[in-house]
Order: C-alpha cells, then sequence, then structure tokens
C-alpha cells in the first residue's frame, strides 16, 4: 500500500518535471538566438519524449511504449545528425538573413 502511494507521488514528481523541462524547450525553440542554440533544444525536446515513453511505460506497465521510446530516440539522433550537418556546410546561416 505505502509503495503504491510513493510510486504514485514520484510519477506525479516527475511528470511535472518533464512537463517543465518541455515548456523551457520549447521556449529555446521559439526565442533561441541562433540556430545551434535551438538544434540543441531540439534534440533536449527528443530527450524528453523519450522519457515521457519511459515514463508511460512505468505507469501502464506495458512494454509496448519501449519501442515508442526506442523509435523517438533514432529519430532525434539523426535529426540532430542533419541539423549539425546544415550548420557545419553553412545551409543554414544566420549572418545571410541578417543582412536581408
Amino acid at each position: 500500500m505505502i509503495a503504491g502511494t510513493v510510486q504514485a507521488g514520484g510519477v506525479a514528481i516527475a511528470a511535472f518535471l518533464l512537463l517543465a523541462a518541455m515548456i523551457c524547450a520549447g521556449i529555446r525553440i521559439v526565442r533561441g538566438p541562433s540556430g545551434p542554440d535551438r538544434v540543441v533544444a531540439l534534440d533536449m525536446l527528443g530527450i524528453l519524449g523519450v522519457a515521457a515513453a519511459g515514463m508511460a511505460v512505468v505507469v501502464s506497465g506495458s512494454t509496448a511504449f519501449i519501442d515508442i521510446a526506442l523509435g523517438v530516440a533514432l529519430v532525434g539522433f539523426l535529426a540532430a545528425v542533419a541539423f549539425a550537418g546544415f550548420i557545419e556546410r553553412g545551409s543554414i546561416n544566420e549572418e545571410e538573413e541578417e543582412e536581408r
């Protein structure tokens, strides 16, 4: 009985912190001063998505969410690599946009 209450309280606290982190990452994506800042925030949002899927496993007891977490992690990694390539090549160049 006490273990279930402690687990429910822990899940509630974790959900609140996860939501707060997602809001902070969303704000950084919108207001980020540069492209790399937005890419890091987007990567953080992907990691938070994996954490949310992990919390869903704990809450529901279904292991299907592990596959979802793995898929979100893979897509997040590939997106971060693609954005890093764009920044490295200069396809996303904010200096040219500021001159216009």
